[in-house]
């Protein structure tokens, strides 16, 4: 078999720069499980279709599983001057069957090929980034409801604006990853398109059967056009898009955790595990996880900038700018996967300082729009109340105090509509409870929630 698979046409051997600037095998060498299971499925259509012998085909396939064995074993050597895994495979195969490796190839090319490889990955990446977020969801859970007798300030513009409970804080996080989710299982049906036979753009003189293929590797529909099949990337930047979002959403609750962590807030200590210490200061306890989680997140985003980039001004079809999208791919997998992984792994083992949070639930005059709501209760308009109860905040500044540890009388000298059943009304459990409005964080509300996620991750 020739050096190169496509040296017919040429009359110098390729520069030994040029071998190494365009060899991609460190890089797509972990798609070879794809590719062989592809290669065994085009070989079995060749054979159904009679494009070669039953018995060549058998020859074939025997040859590409004793490959695989070699790759799983880690004894399968590489050679830059074969490219990629592609090119690999196909030497390797000549060599333990011989001529017969030559029709390995009929009806299809690389640029196909790599589609299909590329998709299978991400097709089998994409299920399991969708499993890894149903359990980091389900540690949410199962957080609310350790939660559900928790008090503390919820936030606008991180100032404390009004209490809230803690698992409802928690299911906050449940919402935005079920969306990843629902991101993620609605990318796996443009992922799950099967490319193979489209050859190198116009598809083959060949009598192939498609659908037999795509039923072979299980997937759930044919690429419709062979143009698109072979120049189409959107399903990875897709990927990639899904996979920000997700990666922001973790970056947001890295920054919550280190900040809590702080001895400024105190809400919660992290676990000695997923912790680290200073090399100077003894004293020193670093959040590193949600900070490396937090840092990690810039690189994803760069990923997606970089194959936008890459594609924006590609003309149809292949072009080998096209080989650069699997370093962004795989990088944003490997680094989601991880950063899911270990924050599903260390957030059951966060401690709460629950007694923290309820004291500062009533600190910073959380109740003051709960005293508006009072006054509304006895007939004041909205507007009115609220620029009394500002008025009674101001007062209480002057004073150092909170508005529940004013007096009555202070607090008549706002208005006459106040009583002493005001007291009552602005404890930090009654004013939780009475947000019972759809999606609010009254208690009742927040295990109606945790029932419903219970339900939807079975």
């Amino acid at each position: 078999m020739a050096e190169k698979l496509w040296d017919g046409r040429f009359s110098e051997k390729t520069a030994k720069v040029v071998e190494a600037f365009t060899a991609s095998i460190d890089v797509d060498s972990r798609l070879y499980p794809y590719d062989i299971e592809g290669s065994v499925a085009h070989c079995r259509m060749l054979a159904r279709t009679g494009i070669i012998a039953q018995n060549e085909a058998d020859v074939l396939i025997r040859g590409l599983n004793e490959i695989r064995g070699l790759l799983d074993r880690g004894e399968f050597e590489f050679d830059q001057r074969l490219e990629d895994i592609h090119m690999h495979i196909e030497t390797r195969l000549f060599q333990l069957v011989g001529n017969a490796a030559k029709k390995l190839h009929t009806a299809r090319s690389r640029n196909d090929q790599v589609a299909l490889d590329v998709r299978m990955y991400l097709r089998e990446e994409t299920r399991g980034m969708i499993r890894d977020l149903a359990a980091l969801r389900k540690v949410f859970v199962g957080l609310a409801e350790s939660g559900l007798d928790v008090a503390m300030p919820g936030y606008t513009h991180l100032q404390r604006a009004q209490p809230v409970l803690l698992g409802h804080h928690w299911m906050a996080y449940y919402e935005m990853f079920s969306r990843d989710g629902q991101r993620f299982q609605d990318a796996l049906k443009r992922i799950d398109v099967m490319p193979l036979g489209s050859a190198a753009l116009a598809g083959t003189t060949y009598p192939i059967d498609r659908h037999y293929v795509a039923e072979l590797l299980g997937f759930a529909k044919v690429s419709a056009n062979s143009i698109d099949s072979v120049s189409d990337r959107d399903f990875i930047i897709e990927f990639l898009a899904a996979s920000s979002l997700c990666m922001m959403h973790l970056s947001r609750l890295s920054e919550e955790l280190i900040l809590w962590s702080s001895s400024e807030f105190s809400f919660i200590e992290l676990p000695d595990a997923f912790t680290t210490g200073s090399s100077i200061m003894p004293q020193k306890k670093n959040p590193d996880v949600p900070e490396l989680v937090r840092g990690k997140t810039g690189r994803v985003f760069g990923d997606l900038v970089a194959l936008l980039t890459l594609m924006k001004s590609l003309p149809l079809a292949y072009n080998r700018d096209m080989q650069e999208d699997k370093a962004t791919l795989f990088s944003t997998v490997d680094t989601l996967k991880a950063c899911i992984e270990v924050t599903t792994q260390m957030l059951p083992r966060i401690r709460v300082n629950a007694d923290v949070m309820r004291r500062a639930a009533g600190r910073g005059f959380l109740e003051a729009t709960d005293l508006a709501d009072y006054l509304v209760t006895r007939g004041m308009a909205f507007r009115e109340a609220h620029s009394c109860v500002g008025k009674a905040v101001a007062f209480a500044l002057s004073r150092k105090k909170e508005l529940s540890e004013l007096s009555l009388n202070d607090l008549k000298g706002f208005s006459e509509l106040i009583a002493e059943d005001v007291f009552e009304f602005l404890k930090v459990e009654r004013m939780i409870d009475r947000r019972k409005s759809a999606g609010g964080t009254a208690a009742q509300n927040v295990r109606k929630a945790i029932a419903q996620a219970r339900e939807e991750l079975g």
